[in-house]
């Protein structure tokens, strides 16, 4: 068993996206920054209205799956195949754009704080142009698991924890990825498997911690060293909450274009083509 160290930080920079709402991008804030399988990754939190209330609308997607999870607050999705979902405290929308979905997310409160994550997982060649499909998760559906030094809110993947195998909400893709939302209590640590090959960061977003002996950065991506099958972490006196989140990469060519991500120049040609025609969610 060999430990996984820290390979690089990404600091998130402040940005903003939708119709205006603030966020923090690490991955993804340029297209050469991303960790395969994972295009993006937004964090967002305000206690200000102006900076969330314009929303996200109508707006489309091809090639690849969001993952919103909320950890305050209340975001409505509608899409064009008609579904519609609440997104409150502790939920999470997982939504597979495939060959296209048109959607829009808007937040239903007018104050107060809204905070939560955005994560852009891309699709493989193969499934680039598979149905469109819409998740709601609610938070009882999300396994929450205990251990000494703290708790783990597995939403998606498999992972061991004191020798026992526990799966996600969300257990079967294939880049097998692993999500976590780790908390730990103060001076708490904990060691968990992580399959090797993975590709694998840890988003720090309160209190502090560290990988073995590397000091963990606040809303940033720390990016983990590509050989080893565990991680160890331990928390400041303040505790920590974290995300673990890993994936089998794909090792194909990303193109992208804004909202749509394929494999090739001509592909996304196409998918422009078939936005202002008409045809993207036919």
């Amino acid at each position: 068993m060999t430990l996984r160290s820290l390979k690089q930080i990404i600091p998130a920079l402040e940005t903003s996206d939708g119709a205006g709402v603030r966020i923090k991008r690490s991955i993804g804030q340029q297209q050469n920054i991303r960790l395969d399988p994972f295009l993006m990754l937004d964090e967002f939190g305000s206690a200000e209205a102006a900076d969330y209330i314009a929303g996200f609308p109508s707006h489309p997607h091809r090639g690849f799956e969001t993952v919103t999870y909320m950890i305050e607050g209340h975001m409505l999705h509608e899409d064009h195949l008609g579904n519609r979902g609440d997104l409150r405290n502790g939920g999470v929308q997982w939504m597979t754009a495939g060959r296209g979905i048109i959607h829009s997310e808007m937040p239903q409160q007018e104050e107060g704080v809204m905070r939560g994550f955005q994560l852009w997982l891309n699709l493989p060649a193969a499934e680039k142009m598979t149905k469109a499909g819409y998740r709601d998760i609610q938070p009882e559906e999300i396994p929450e698991l205990t251990f000494d030094g703290g708790k783990l809110k597995l939403i998606a993947g498999t992972l061991q924890i004191d020798g026992q195998a526990h799966a996600g909400a969300v257990p079967d893709r294939t880049t097998q990825p692993i999500y976590a939302d780790i908390h730990l209590a103060s001076d708490g640590s904990l060691r968990l498997p992580l399959p090797e090959g993975h590709n694998a960061m840890l988003y720090l977003y309160e209190g502090s911690a560290s990988l073995g002996e590397s000091s963990l950065q606040r809303s940033a991506a720390n990016v983990l060293s590509d050989d080893g099958d565990q991680i160890e972490l331990h928390a400041g006196q303040a505790g920590a909450r974290l995300l673990l989140i890993a994936g089998k990469p794909i090792g194909e060519p990303v193109v992208q274009y804004g909202p749509f991500v394929m494999n090739t120049r001509e592909e996304i040609e196409q998918t422009l083509r078939d936005y202002r025609d008409g045809r993207l969610t036919a």
